[in-house]
């Protein structure tokens, strides 16, 4: 593949590295890692150790000095290994960003260096079981006791929920003031109350622990809160969204070019009836198809990606990139898939296990319903 328009000659020495970090420790155990649904705790530590965590976070907070360009590399090279397990685009893109957007400096000071080691895992709990994009309903609640918040509530479908040692949990400090009583506070998982329920059984993405949260009296001081008055929470959400829908829409293109790359291997080196696989029309022509989608999905997201790193990247242009780049990758993937016969079904080879995880694109970050409304809104 080409390289981007935004790629330096940095990010290059980074996309190396990263790569040969992923073939080192990530892919030799992928399959370990889908049977006991989790990473192994230690590829945290070892992520921190050569600097791919928190790689956008200033380096006064642990972090690497660099821009969200950072990140995006390491989504690709992940994303091209065929790994879903491993939630290090949530850790690095979104928890960390909502400390470093609205934390104290005691706050960051305290706890960026620690989401850099990788000595805590971070999470953030939105979805409760009767919520889905429908934020301002939440009935999580966060209520004051002396210096503490107790808070009482039910999250699921949370990435990195089995492993995490801190989740930014979206609570209401006012049940009555709609999106204006919603807050963000940060709970640390070793707290008395705090427990983790199911780790979900889902279609794909089998390796990465998404769970089930349960809060119960959970007492945290009021200084976790997150911003500089309670009520903030909604605002904070929306702000953040973004960066979190491009980060879907990143992981989605890598996808599309991986099945790809993948697809025209196997079918030039698979034959039937005498010939490879590739020198039938029906494939060069799907294959074509798959190249153009994939070309013009790269072009969009380059242009994203570099209005974002300029701070001039909009919500209805990222909402468009979000919806229109996950619905091809599924298309891409079960295209792809169908060209593997059979062994697109098996396990064993990765554009089966793509074709599962590409799914969830158009729901997570918002449902591709929603980011349409999103759009309509600004026509």
């Amino acid at each position: 593949m080409a390289k981007s328009s935004w790629e330096t000659e940095e990010l290059t020495a980074l996309r190396e590295m990263a790569r040969a970090f992923l073939a080192k420790e990530v892919v030799p155990n992928v399959e370990r890692y889908r049977e006991q649904h989790h990473v192994d705790r230690d590829l945290w530590t070892k992520a921190g150790e050569v600097g791919l965590l928190c790689m956008s976070i200033p380096q006064e907070y642990g972090g690497g000095g660099g821009t969200f360009a950072h990140e995006a590399v390491l989504i690709e090279e992940q994303t091209r290994t065929a790994d879903s397990s491993w939630g290090v685009s949530l850790h690095n893109g979104i928890i960390a960003h909502y400390i470093l957007g609205y934390g104290t400096e005691d706050q960051k000071k305290a706890w960026l260096p620690k989401l850099a080691s990788g000595e805590w895992v971070g999470a953030i709990a939105m979805t409760e079981p009767g919520t889905g994009s429908d934020l301002q309903s939440i009935t999580t609640k966060a209520v004051k006791d002396g210096d503490d918040y107790v808070i009482d509530g039910n999250k699921t479908f949370i990435t990195n929920g089995g492993q995490a040692d801190v989740v930014i949990t979206v609570v209401k400090t006012d049940a009555g003031a709609g999106a204006k009583g919603i807050s963000l506070v940060v709970v640390e998982t070793d707290r008395e109350g705090f427990s983790r329920g199911r780790i979900l059984d889902k279609v794909g993405m089998k390796g990465q622990d998404t769970a089930e949260l349960n809060y119960t009296g959970v007492r945290v001081p009021q200084s976790n809160l997150l911003g500089d008055a309670e009520g903030l929470g909604f605002v904070q959400l929306m702000q953040q969204l973004p960066q979190e829908r491009l980060i879907i829409a990143v992981g989605a293109v890598a996808g599309m070019e991986t099945a790809l790359e993948q697809t025209v291997a196997y079918t030039k080196d698979r034959t039937a009836f005498g010939r490879p696989i590739f020198g039938f029309q029906n494939t060069k022509f799907k294959l074509a198809e798959v190249a153009t989608e994939a070309h013009i999905a790269r072009v969009f997201l380059d242009d994203c990606l570099a209005k974002h790193l300029r701070g001039e990247l909009d919500i209805p242009t990222v909402a468009m990139a979000k919806w229109w780049t996950t619905e091809k990758a599924m298309e891409i993937a079960d295209t792809c898939l169908q060209l593997f016969g059979g062994y697109g079904y098996m396990n064993e080879y990765p554009i089966a296990r793509m074709w599962a995880d590409a799914r969830v694109q158009m729901i997570y970050g918002g449902t591709n319903e929603i980011m349409k409304e999103v759009i309509s809104r600004s026509l």
